[in-house]
């Protein structure tokens, strides 16, 4: 008679389920490994044991055993071309060097964020290179919702962060919310200004993202019913001389500006550009840049929202590895928190 009155938190070997179970080793390496044949009474001797100890496999030590390797592609922009992205860069290379012993091979594939043609050879050459899941920044929809297709029909798992491919539902997203991130800056602006003048939203390079932000900004006074004038601006920033005529001409066209938000990282250079006709106006942008802390500890920005870059490419290739490793489900969206950095708070969320 098979005894199965058994301590509950041992960690069962193949050997002990096989004694549990009155049948050989190999039976149960052949049940749990779904392979070979196995009788039906062997097979429901087996399955009873596994119920009973409520057996868990183990996907990191079978992967150890097969040698199974895992390869993650990212796809994003360079921080070469934009700094924004430096964070980003080294979230990815902490979360590789968690899960490289596990078999995670990871590799970076940079793009010029200004320059589509760039994306469309780098996320080709990404499909090219055998990848289990590509992990990747958005910011060209039409070319980025292709490369998405791509990687369906080729079987490739894909994860977005930081930007959202706005006409897929099914895509998994890591980042904030775009759309409330635009609303608390606009409760922002409305705690520190009257009712009077101009709320300007200010787009430097648009992008998809930015509309999300402005979409947000805009119900917020909408929901309140204000008579707060809100006009939107888009300026270039690959020229700087051109740049700076722009923003010159922005503000003296427009005295009634009260306040800015700026819908991306690069507020900085529009203060640059202005500094020295007004120094009254409330601003509020994004991201942790050296340029931004610099300005918002001087008084010129008032308030920054962090969008948390590197924990946003560290939990996207950390969620693809526990898929592969642990077969835990990826969440299809995860929104991380929308920080608010004043001069007071700021020095705590510097690395």
């Amino acid at each position: 008679m098979v005894r199965h009155d058994y301590i509950m938190d041992k960690k069962h070997t193949i050997k002990d389920i096989a004694q549990m179970a009155g049948v050989s080793k190999g039976t149960v390496d052949r049940v749990l490994h779904r392979r070979g044949k196995v009788s039906s009474k062997a097979l429901a001797e087996v399955e009873k044991v596994l119920k009973e100890i409520d057996y868990q496999p183990n996907p990191i030590a079978r992967n150890l055993k097969n040698n199974k390797i895992y390869k993650i592609g990212v796809l994003l922009p360079s921080p070469d071309d934009d700094p924004y992205w430096a964070p980003a860069v080294q979230g990815i290379t902490d979360a590789t060097k968690e899960f490289k012993p596990f078999g995670l091979v990871v590799n970076k594939f940079y793009y010029n964020p200004f320059d589509r043609d760039s994306f469309l050879q780098k996320s080709q050459e990404a499909l090219e290179s055998s990848l289990d899941a590509l992990l990747m920044v958005p910011i060209f929809q039409k070319e980025a919702l292709n490369t998405f297709i791509k990687c369906q029909e080729s079987n490739i798992l894909v994860a977005c962060f930081n930007n959202a491919i706005d006409t897929l539902k099914e895509a998994v997203f890591i980042g904030q919310d775009l759309h409330q991130s635009g609303r608390v800056a606009a409760s922002l602006i409305d705690k520190l200004t009257d009712q009077t003048g101009i709320s300007a939203i200010l787009h430097l390079n648009e992008e998809t993202n930015m509309k999300l932000r402005e979409n947000g900004f805009r119900t917020y006074f909408d929901d309140k019913k204000s008579t707060l004038e809100i006009k939107t601006f888009s300026l270039k920033t690959s020229d700087e001389d051109a740049f700076k005529i722009a923003a010159t001409d922005l503000i003296k066209s427009n005295p009634n500006i009260k306040s800015i938000f700026v819908t991306n990282s690069k507020a900085h250079r529009f203060i640059k550009a202005v500094e020295n006709l007004r120094k009254d106006i409330v601003m509020v942008g994004y991201d942790l840049l050296d340029e931004n802390i610099n300005y918002l500890k001087h008084g010129s920005i008032d308030f920054l929202i962090h969008q948390k870059p590197k924990r946003q490419a560290y939990l996207g290739v950390g969620h693809i590895a526990e898929h592969f490793l642990f077969g835990k489900k990826i969440p299809c969206q995860k929104l991380l928190p929308i920080d608010i950095i004043t001069p007071e708070n700021v020095v705590y969320y510097q690395d």
